[in-house]
């Protein structure tokens, strides 16, 4: 019988994709910055750009997810290599969030508030990608769904679509988020979410290393 298919064993791949992806893509780390890129747009401009970045950031994870089989062997990857890969990279993510110095590619993105892109630009990029479908999504996608089962496929993707609903609810609802959680209360949450962060990417490392040695 497929172990997925054990009550227990599908709530605990939901967790962990859940946490995987909330960890990545924090809806309340990720506001503050949306505010910035869309401080002198109304209403309307401003909900357009959050559409236009949520629904990027899917697409691109979900060729990822659905083609990632053959992008393996395209460019003749391996799921061991990958995976050490992957656990490193989503470690200097965490550790650079626990050190409370915000990723390098979080410091560009308010060092280019003011430029005059249009709303569907600046929802393409940089919100779309690389902030919401970088680096970190995508392998965490992969990660969850490389060499697994379909099924795994599809919770990794309804997870996901679920964390871009809840970052396009906090992104349309962003001065209230900041005025009922103050500043120094993100900060704290994104200190535990890199906390969170860096021990996936060592588990995934040692899981990369696992299957290198037993191959």
């Amino acid at each position: 019988m497929n172990s997925l298919s054990h009550p227990d064993n599908i709530f605990i791949l939901l967790l962990s994709i859940f946490t995987g992806f909330f960890a990545v893509v924090n809806p309340i780390a990720n506001t503050p910055i949306y505010m910035s890129l869309t401080d002198s747009l109304d209403i309307k401009g401003k909900k357009k750009v959050a559409k236009t970045a949520v629904l990027v950031a899917f697409g691109i994870v979900a060729i990822f997810t659905l083609g990632g089989s053959y992008i393996f062997k395209l460019f003749g990857l391996t799921i061991p290599a990958f995976k050490i890969t992957g656990g490193l990279l989503i470690f200097y993510v965490g550790f650079e969030m626990i050190k409370s110095q915000r990723p390098h590619l979080k410091t560009h993105l308010e060092d280019s508030q003011g430029n005059d892109d249009s709303d569907t630009e600046v929802g393409i990029s940089p919100l779309g990608t690389p902030l919401l479908a970088g680096p970190g999504s995508i392998i965490t996608a992969l990660n969850f769904t490389t060499g697994g089962h379909f099924s795994s496929v599809i919770y990794t993707l309804i997870i996901y679509a679920i964390m871009l609903f809840l970052n396009y609810i906090c992104f349309v609802s962003g001065n209230k988020l900041v005025k009922f959680m103050g500043k120094d209360l993100i900060k704290v949450f994104g200190k535990i979410m890199g906390l969170i962060l860096a021990v996936m990417g060592t588990g995934i490392l040692i899981a990369g290393i696992e299957l290198l040695v037993n191959k």
